[in-house]
């Protein structure tokens, strides 16, 4: 493994993350899930044991800085990730140095995860998408650029980069401490695995309909295939198009597509899931619930909790 600063630092990550960590449920265009609601569904998912929980944000509406801070302090051991924090949504040193105050406030406890998100977030700050990869190159250089009236504190944290596309992967292996990726099948775990090298975090989102009826759960996971991931324009397609599947498997959510990008069924099927992707050399692996509703979503996790406790490292 590697050693010095940065190699410290992933190490670190790796612990406090742990295994899987549970995505606290965004369902896109509902209004604002009160506070309160989110600091008892944090504290349920650790008293559950999950090590680590994930939110996310996009642009406008919501910061998940300020998000992360409410639940950080409502919470005593579970560890907070961003997934992600949005480039197009605060300057690259306002990120670095909110992930410091909080890493500093508490230690051992946060991880960034960066994305560049899509062109209509772009757009909506007056910004271009047209070259996402020179943009996210351009953002993680100027994180650490020293800012004389605001300095941020001098702590470090795991800063991880969603990437799917082969060379958005290679800025993450070449400028931070990991890779986030997101609906992909365990070969390509693997494939990231042997791309990364085995020092690097490697994080997998795996989306997963939980549900003690089995054809209920594949229901669900099918339907979430063919009408979100296969949605027009939608890059996750994209990718798995890339990775060889067509886009009618998508769109009609052939079984094999269903079995290898989704968990679905009882806990017990769904934590085997997350163990194909730890054994194909994930680090760790985001678990997103495939519900309606966040209170839905919150009881699949705590339903999931008890299942993942004998999950193995690579």
């Amino acid at each position: 493994m590697s050693t010095g600063p940065r190699g410290d630092v992933i190490a670190r990550g790796r612990r406090s993350l742990g295994l899987a960590g549970a995505s606290l449920p965004n369902v896109p265009f509902a209004p604002a899930v009160p506070p309160d609601r989110q600091r008892a569904a944090a504290r349920a998912l650790e008293d559950a044991g999950w090590p680590a929980a994930w939110a996310n944000e996009g642009v406008g509406g919501k910061d998940v800085f300020v998000q992360l801070a409410l639940l950080l302090s409502a919470t005593e051991r579970i560890a907070f990730a961003t997934g992600v924090a949005n480039m197009w949504a605060r300057p690259a040193q306002t990120a670095h140095g909110a992930t410091a105050a909080l890493a500093e406030a508490f230690p051992g406890r946060v991880a960034l995860g960066l994305g560049i998100g899509y062109p209509e977030q772009a757009a909506a700050v007056g910004q271009s998408f047209a070259r996402p990869l020179e943009t996210a190159r351009e953002y993680l250089r100027r994180m650490h650029e020293p800012v004389a009236m605001s300095p941020a504190p001098e702590v470090t944290y795991p800063r991880i980069l969603a990437a799917s596309g082969p060379r958005m992967v290679g800025l993450a292996a070449e400028q931070a401490d990991g890779v986030l990726t997101v609906l992909v099948p365990p070969e390509q775990t693997a494939h990231l695995r042997r791309t990364i090298g085995p020092e690097k975090l490697l994080v997998v989102g795996l989306s997963a309909a939980v549900d003690d009826d089995r054809d209920a759960a594949r229901r669900a996971a099918a339907a979430f295939l063919s009408q979100v991931v296969a949605r027009p324009g939608s890059p996750y397609a994209a990718n798995l198009i890339r990775l060889g599947y067509t886009e009618a498997d998508l769109v009609d959510a052939a079984p094999h597509a269903v079995d290898a990008v989704l968990g679905h069924g009882r806990p017990d099927d769904v934590a085997a899931a997350v163990q194909r992707h730890l054994d194909a050399g994930a680090d760790h692996v985001r678990v997103n619930t495939i519900a309606p509703d966040f209170d839905g979503g919150v009881e699949q996790l705590l339903r999931l909790g008890g299942a993942l406790g004998g999950l193995r490292a690579r």
